[in-house]
């Protein structure tokens, strides 16, 4: 990917590369350890094979993954974080600390709309 596709903002840099409705959760297990496509698709089971092929192939152009390919019968792939990748573990670490805080606030104040 060009830098140009992303501009200079850091926020909207990060929005591109885990844009679409599983990126975050596709990453978050991922950074969990290697992990197969099966396993993925088990794991996100509302979610069809095509798009968990578009977005491995995505996240995997962006450099966040990487894609590894073992040369047995049947055919093992299995896909893992990148160095770069890697540094988003934090942030999705914050993501659900606050996602559990929030649930938690809705389930004890319930506010009314």
């Amino acid at each position: 990917m060009e830098v140009e596709l992303f501009g200079i903002c850091p926020f909207t840099t990060t929005q591109v590369l885990l844009q679409g409705k599983w990126a975050m959760l596709i990453m978050h297990h991922i950074c969990d350890g290697p992990i197969r496509f099966n396993e993925l698709q088990r794991r996100l089971p509302k979610m069809t094979n095509a798009t968990l092929s578009a977005q491995l192939k995505k996240l995997e152009g962006y450099g966040l993954i990487e894609r590894k390919m073992y040369n047995e019968m049947p055919l093992r792939v299995e896909y893992s974080v990148t160095e770069i990748g890697e540094r988003l573990k934090p942030v999705f670490e914050n993501i659900e600390a606050f996602g559990n805080e929030y649930i938690a606030y809705m389930k004890k104040e319930k506010p009314t709309r």
